[in-house]
């Protein structure tokens, strides 16, 4: 299961990659804390989006959120020791998040943060489901990419940072250098202030090898 500290990070990263007024500015403040260790916040941003479910069952928006919250109460209830909860709550924040996609599969505001999510537990899950959730999560970067290809440069310097390097990490460790390569290729091209990973790429693409934090650095510091 992912840890707490990963999942404190992941859909902070979520939160910069997106280009329009999004809902993830109802709850995610609330998500945030909880995926800090503050219960009663997490509770909230759960009860927000099931609030906005209850309305409109179809909300894929509040949908993917919520099961997110599920997803990273899996890994609570692993910790915990009780392993068919988790199992149980893992398969459902799974299902609940591919059902907000499937709902609406060109939304970057919905896409995005399955991706993130995805992603960040790839980290913490060993063997074959670990590879399927990182094949996943970088399916869905990559059809963010996509989407914002149009207006991708007139993003934020983090913005842009965040993506390209959550694609070049997750498919280094993948084991595709070369396609992790390209990414990176990408990500040193950004040359924002605001790109908190450029050192990082620069470094990469002479030695071949990735130093410094493989998350968002300094997202959404003191807010």
């Amino acid at each position: 299961m992912v840890s707490t500290t990963r999942f404190t990070l992941v859909l902070a990263v979520a939160a910069t990659l997106f280009a329009q007024q999004r809902f993830d500015s109802v709850v995610r403040n609330d998500f945030f804390a909880g995926f800090s260790g503050n219960r009663e916040a997490l509770d909230r941003g759960m009860k927000k989006c099931e609030e906005i479910l209850a309305a409109d069952s179809k909300q894929a928006e509040a949908m993917v959120w919520h099961g997110s919250g599920v997803f990273f109460r899996s890994g609570e209830a692993a910790k915990a020791g009780d392993y068919p909860t988790a199992a149980e709550l893992y398969q459902r924040g799974l299902a609940e998040m591919d059902a907000a996609v499937a709902l609406a599969p060109d939304n970057v505001a919905v896409v995005i943060p399955r991706g993130a999510t995805l992603l960040t537990a790839s980290q913490g899950i060993p063997g074959d489901n670990g590879r399927e959730l990182l094949k996943a999560g970088l399916a869905d970067y990559e059809k963010v990419y996509q989407l914002q290809k149009p207006y991708f440069d007139t993003l934020s310097g983090h913005a842009r940072g965040e993506l390209l390097f959550g694609l070049a990490e997750g498919y280094l460790r993948l084991g595709d250098a070369a396609r992790a390569r390209t990414w990176f290729e990408k990500l040193a091209a950004v040359n924002d202030p605001e790109n908190s990973h450029l050192k990082q790429a620069r470094a990469y693409l002479e030695s071949g090898k990735l130093t410094g934090p493989a998350t968002c650095a300094g997202c959404h510091a003191g807010k």
